[in-house]
């Protein structure tokens, strides 16, 4: 078997896809990326045995077809060095040798049997399925995966929640203590239905659909998902349970409003939290007449900052608290230039909206408030 193609295209892909990989694999195999070439062109695939990525690529010539798997930490560290330029691998099937020739030199390594290679489950066919722009989808998942929790007593809290209905999509995560509720307006399902997709296949679409265009296809049955874009094909294992009500658990009536340019809060949170509690982060936010108070303390090294920034805001006076780095999660996963502070009191949740929602988007992000000290 003897194909060439471009070294940076396929330096590129091979490091995408084994972003999925295992550093503790049960398997050797899945240290390997599986390369698969058919008339079809070259086909990459890389998986921890629950998450599979698969690439393909067009070859610039071929003789023979096959299959053969290729340590990528091996194969990425040949080749990343090489100016771009077409390469040519020739392999042996019945040694697995592996030789790699460039303009300038070549490399000889040892590949494994690619029939060995674990085939990835498969979505079945009486599956569901919802079409999503690439770029509204990266949005979704960009905005909602901080939010996510690591629970092994609720694992069903431990991925993204796709809520599809017929009016529209709802992009939800949640760790307890913060909440993201992300309705995408302009994409509805034929009918209503669910799934949860887990942490890491949502951390690759966030990495990959940047650079992708057109629709992501997301087909699903009640265990695995496939989702295809125009370069890659990711399936994965769903998460299994129902998750909670969260619109149950989201304020309808929270009186006081707070109007407040989003970068300057961030800019005083940033300095102001220098000073908070080690253990606790708490962050003090004190509203007044257009004034937002922002301050911390640590009473054990007798530290304490107090910034103040401007805002809108004509209710009564009041006091709450947040961790920092908590609210500073929620305000760095909102685009808009200024933001709306949805509050009651002092033990009950604060919502954060965008001033202004992104087009067929509805934003909420919800945070639990901490107990201030007298």
């Amino acid at each position: 078997m003897k194909f060439s193609i471009s070294s940076s295209l396929l330096c590129s892909r091979v490091q995408t896809i084994s972003r999925v990989q295992s550093s503790k694999s049960s398997l050797a195999i899945l240290d390997c990326v599986l390369f698969n070439l058919s008339e079809g062109g070259l086909q990459l695939t890389a998986s921890d045995s629950e998450t599979t990525i698969v690439t393909n690529l067009e070859v610039l010539e071929a003789d023979g077809y096959g299959k053969i798997a290729i340590d990528s930490k091996q194969l990425i560290n040949s080749i990343k060095e090489i100016s771009d330029q077409p390469i040519t691998f020739v392999i042996n099937p019945d040694t697995f040798q592996i030789e790699i020739i460039y303009q300038n030199g070549k490399y000889n390594i040892i590949g494994q049997n690619g029939e060995e290679y674990p085939v990835p489950t498969r979505v079945v066919s009486d599956q569901k399925n919802v079409v999503i722009p690439a770029d509204t989808l990266f949005s979704g998942i960009s905005r909602a995966l901080f939010a996510t929790a690591d629970d092994e007593l609720r694992p069903q809290m431990n991925g993204v929640y796709f809520d599809l209905t017929t009016d529209f999509i709802t992009l939800v995560a949640s760790d307890g203590h913060k909440l993201v509720r992300n309705r995408i307006l302009s994409v509805r399902s034929d009918d209503n239905s669910a799934f949860i997709l887990p942490k890491k296949p949502s951390n690759m679409l966030k990495n990959i659909l940047p650079k992708e265009q057109g629709d992501a296809v997301i087909r699903f049955d009640e265990r695995n998902a496939e989702i295809t874009l125009d370069n890659y094909t990711i399936s994965c294992r769903l998460i299994e349970g129902r998750y909670p009500n969260y619109n149950s658990v989201i304020p309808k009536d929270n009186p006081f409003r707070v109007t407040v340019d989003r970068i300057s809060l961030i800019s005083a949170l940033r300095r102001v939290s220098v000073c908070a509690s080690v253990s606790s982060s708490l962050i003090k936010l004190h509203l007044d007449a257009n004034t937002l108070t922002v301050s911390a303390q640590d009473v054990d090294y007798s530290t304490f900052a107090e910034e103040h920034v401007m805002c809108e805001y004509d209710g009564m006076s009041m006091s709450i608290g947040f961790n920092g780095p908590f609210l500073l999660e929620v305000l760095n996963s909102i685009v808009s230039q200024e933001v709306v502070l949805e509050l009651a009191d002092p033990s009950r949740a604060g919502v954060v909206v965008p001033a202004e929602q992104t087009e067929n988007e509805e934003l909420i992000m919800l945070l639990m408030p901490m107990m201030l000290q007298d």
